[in-house]
């Protein structure tokens, strides 16, 4: 089997089991590129070393091109056509030192103010009031923009008062309650936006021809939206507030408000983490560093530290309350 081959039949499987498989793809097809059509069982640590040591390659960037390779080698190692697995060491992780912006709730109030005047010029292809209900929708919700760009309308159950978000993430999708206050908003924008006729996709958030949103098209939009607030870093920092920290400020504000009120949160972090989409503790435990400091007391009696392989699913005890919630 050839080296191409190789990479369609196991993009194919991929998509089959219900992966959207797009990001994998790309390292594969640079060493598709990089190598030439050779056989599979003929490539060697060497040239793989020298395809994941590119040019300008940032570390990231290489562990993301090691990850992607080796499922693939591992993939058909199990089906023996090849009997090792050509890769080099893996380099130890470095530590990441980004830190998400969380909005302030005057922050919040001042996107909110600046949509409608900056989305007034007929070029705008998305009407204030829809950006508007999206920020709002992420705020509330702690989604994923992917997720909320991809709710569908019958998605939204307004008689039950939950919503079905579908992860990009091999097919998962979750069910979750909303609170009286969101529910009104998406009401009202229901009625007033999704006008029989008018609607070419089954998208809940369109743009003024009735097309779903693009991500890039609500991504540009955020940050002219930003600009105008003058929602800025004062760090220093060389990058400046994204559309994605509305759900790191979803989980942060959550958090604030339980310990503000004496909630348990050994009890109310796995609940978050379900609510958002989250497998692992240990990923939804990183917003207890992002409270304010006045908290750090009440942070250190009420959450031990877990192991970072801790997994809640794997609690009896935390499932049945979830299941209660």
């Amino acid at each position: 089997m050839n080296l191409a081959e190789g990479i369609q039949l196991y993009a194919d499987a991929k998509r089959s089991a219900g992966a959207t498989y797009t990001g994998g793809i790309r390292p594969l097809a640079s060493l598709s590129r990089y190598a030439g059509d050779v056989p599979l069982s003929a490539l060697n640590t060497r040239q793989v070393a020298l395809f994941l040591e590119g040019p300008r390659t940032s570390e990231a960037t290489w562990l993301h091109k090691y990850n992607a390779l080796k499922n693939f080698f591992l993939y058909w190692r199990a089906r023996n056509e090849i009997s090792t697995l050509p890769l080099p060491p893996r380099r130890p992780s470095a530590a990441s030192t980004f830190v998400p912006h969380i909005y302030s709730r005057a922050e919040i109030r001042q996107l909110l103010s600046s949509i409608r005047p900056g989305q007034k010029r007929n070029s705008c292809k998305i009407d204030a009031r829809t950006f508007r209900v999206l920020l709002l929708f992420l705020y509330g919700t702690g989604a994923m923009v992917g997720e909320a760009l991809r709710l569908r309308r019958d998605e939204v159950d307004f008689k039950c008062r939950v919503i079905t978000i579908r992860s990009n993430r091999f097919n998962r999708q979750r069910v979750i309650p909303i609170c009286p206050d969101l529910l009104r908003v998406l009401w009202s924008y229901h009625l007033g936006h999704h006008r029989k006729g008018e609607m070419k996709a089954p998208q809940f958030f369109l743009n003024k021809k009735g097309d779903a949103i693009t991500e890039q098209l609500a991504q540009k939009t955020f940050q002219r939206v930003r600009a105008a607030a003058g929602v800025v870093r004062e760090n220093g920092a060389g990058y400046q507030p994204r559309m994605h920290d509305l759900r790191h400020t979803f989980a942060v504000h959550r958090v604030t408000a339980w310990i503000k009120h004496g909630a348990d949160l050994n009890r109310m972090l796995p609940a978050l983490a379900a609510y958002i989409g989250q497998v692992g503790l240990h990923s939804t435990g990183r917003y207890l560093t992002l409270t304010p400091e006045r908290f750090r007391a009440q942070l250190d009696k009420l959450s031990p530290r877990r192991g970072k392989r801790k997994r809640w699913r794997d609690d009896p005890g935390l499932m049945k309350f979830l299941a209660g919630l």
